[in-house]
This record gives C-alpha cells, sequence and structure tokens, in this order.
C-alpha cells in the first residue's frame, strides 16, 4: 500500500471510528450493555479515548510498514487528539442536539 492510499484510509477510518461511539448503544460497536438501558455519556468518551488509542496504533504500523518512522512530540499527540474529537461533532449532534 503506497503512503496516499494509507493516509486516505486513516483519515476515513478516522471519522468512522470517531463517530461509532455516539452512532450505537453497545459497547465498542458489539457488546451490549445489560447495566444500563442506554451507554451513558461518560461511556462514550471512554470508548472514544480507546478508539483513538487504537487508530494511532493502527497508524503506527503503517507508517512503519511503509519506511521510516517518525519521531512525534506531545505537540503531535495533542493536535491529532482535537482533530479526532472533532471528527467526532457529527455524531455528538446527532445523538444529543437533534430533536
Amino acid at each position: 500500500m503506497n503512503v496516499s492510499a494509507s493516509s486516505w484510509l486513516i483519515i476515513l477510518l478516522a471519522i468512522l471510528v470517531a463517530n461509532l461511539p455516539f452512532l450505537n448503544e453497545r459497547c465498542f460497536a458489539c457488546v451490549p450493555l445489560r447495566r444500563f438501558p442506554f451507554k451513558p455519556f461518560w461511556w462514550r468518551l471512554v470508548e472514544l479515548i480507546i478508539f483513538y488509542f487504537a487508530l494511532g496504533a493502527f497508524a503506527f504500523s503503517l507508517e512503519s510498514l511503509a519506511g521510516n518512522r517518525f519521531m512525534q512530540t506531545w505537540e503531535f499527540y495533542a493536535i491529532t487528539a482535537c482533530l479526532f474529537i472533532v471528527l467526532a461533532f457529527p455524531g455528538f449532534v446527532f445523538r444529543y442536539l437533534k430533536k
């Protein structure tokens, strides 16, 4: 897979995964929650954080397969976390603001 295709794959996966906690009532989109009648907001945030790190690990592996891996500092992770939250905005609007 070339660098351009892997970049687009990461972007499309980020859009999908960022909205996934807000679009269903299951834990990580596969395990039903029996303890809650609906998924609480804090649980959606926990899923969002876990999905962020999982997608980061996947992107790290794709970057390692493509060639040399670049060093990242805290600024990179702060920007990507904020971008991931912005990508989750449509799902948040659909779940909580649309009436």
